[in-house]
């Protein structure tokens, strides 16, 4: 392999065909040495999960899988071994946030190269009168209902029926950069919600907000039907402040696929082609159909429901059976992989299902990698990485080779998986 003079490989220098890069959304890793500033002193969600599971059933959390890949050693799982010196394969290792926030955006942002100093504004007591009342007339609007914090599940519950007989769409946010809005897929329309959502998209950005979310759903609890979200919820992130390394992918001409929300989280910014899914269980399925047919670049998947459905809801139990699901699935993707693929498990943010409140928690990010070629030895070990752009330094390392160009950051750990 061309080295340069000072040991680095030559722009062009790859070493890999393709990347498979998941991310395991809100499965954190522990809380980060600053996480008290955050409100999260003790979040963790893979190591309280498992304690809380244990606790509960008496039994251990069933990942042979990623406990194979050295997930014990990242943090204590209970029930669950770490792996002794030579056992195992890949590599471990977890990442601390440099970003301000523990959100979606800037987490995937800082995997891709780009730390968000600023934090995105956050609206605790709601939006101003003056900012819905614009987005009301320039949508023909006869109001809205909540504007204020809430939980996604909880405000539909609440807000559900008045929503259906008056027409007014459930806006509201958290405690992160969000403006979220709620509507009834058959009386208020899917249609009609993206379009009120995507004019939101030019308020946000004057407000400095990160994502507008439209969360449809269905149901009615009057004729016995309860409110259910559907997968149909679509983000409008704005754009990144300057390029990732999903960009220079692109540039090189490295084929780029997103599986799940990845295109919405970079509005389309060096994502080339994305297929949405419905969920985990479809996430994984579309991942594993889709690995015969693109046997070169990078496959980017966001599997969300550890997140959106069993950590924003507090639910340890469903929490569980994804993650098991997921590790059930691990087997079919390895065999998918030559030695010519690289596999990276990670997470964007925390989002501890036993921790107080229903946000997420500024936790350190799992890295769990493996490739064919480098599968003897047992896992080795990855440290304590200072940014979650490492991965995304990794991954162009693989596809590309050379130096990151400035203000792209990351330190590839290419060579000590």
């Amino acid at each position: 392999m061309t080295q340069t003079e000072n040991g680095k490989k030559a722009l062009g220098q790859k070493t890999y065909d393709r990347v498979i890069w998941i991310v395991l959304d809100g499965v954190g890793a522990g809380a980060t040495p600053d996480a008290e500033s955050f409100g999260d002193p003790g979040a963790n969600t893979l190591g309280n999960l498992a304690q809380a599971w244990n606790q509960t059933t008496g039994k251990a959390i069933e990942l042979p899988n990623l406990k194979n890949l050295g997930v014990a050693n990242i943090t204590p799982l209970a029930g669950v071994s770490a792996l002794s010196p030579g056992q195992g394969q890949g590599a471990y290792g977890r990442a601390s946030e440099l970003s301000a926030g523990k959100d979606t955006t800037s987490g995937h942002w800082e995997m891709t190269g780009l730390v968000v100093t600023d934090p995105f504004k956050v609206f605790p007591d709601g939006f101003s009168e003056e900012v819905v009342s614009r987005w009301c007339k320039e949508n023909d609007l006869p109001g809205v209902l909540g504007n204020c914090p809430a939980s996604g599940t909880t405000i539909i519950e609440e807000l559900g029926l008045e929503h259906m007989r008056t027409g007014k769409p459930i806006l509201y946010t958290s405690a992160d950069s969000v403006w979220q809005v709620a509507a009834h897929e058959e009386t208020f329309g899917l249609e009609r919600l993206l379009k009120i959502c995507k004019s939101a998209r030019k308020i946000c950005d004057e407000l400095g907000i990160s994502r507008v979310i439209a969360r449809p759903f269905v149901g009615n609890p009057e004729k016995g039907t309860p409110f259910n979200r559907t997968y149909n919820r679509k983000d409008y992130a704005q754009s990144p402040s300057q390029k990732t390394i999903l960009d220079l992918l692109t540039e090189a001409q490295i084929p780029t696929l997103g599986i799940g929300k990845i295109s919405s989280i970079f509005n389309g910014h060096g994502v080339q082609k994305n297929l949405d899914t419905k969920g985990n269980t479809d996430g994984i399925r579309t991942l594993i159909e889709t690995l015969p047919q693109h046997s070169r670049g990078l496959i980017f998947v966001n599997l969300i429901d550890f997140d959106m459905v069993y950590g924003h809801r507090r639910d340890v139990p469903g929490f569980v059976s994804a993650l098991e699901e997921f590790d059930r699935a691990l087997p079919r993707i390895l065999g998918e992989m030559n030695e010519n693929d690289l596999l990276i498990l990670t997470a964007d943010h925390g989002n501890d299902p036993t921790y107080r409140g229903t946000d997420h928690t500024r936790e350190f990010a799992p890295i769990l990698a493996y490739s064919p070629r480098r599968n003897t030895g047992g896992a080795k070990d990855l440290g304590i990485r200072s940014s979650f752009a490492d991965m995304g330094a990794t991954v162009f390392d693989a596809l590309v080779g050379g130096s990151l160009p400035s203000p792209i950051i990351g330190e590839s750990f290419l060579n000590s998986i």
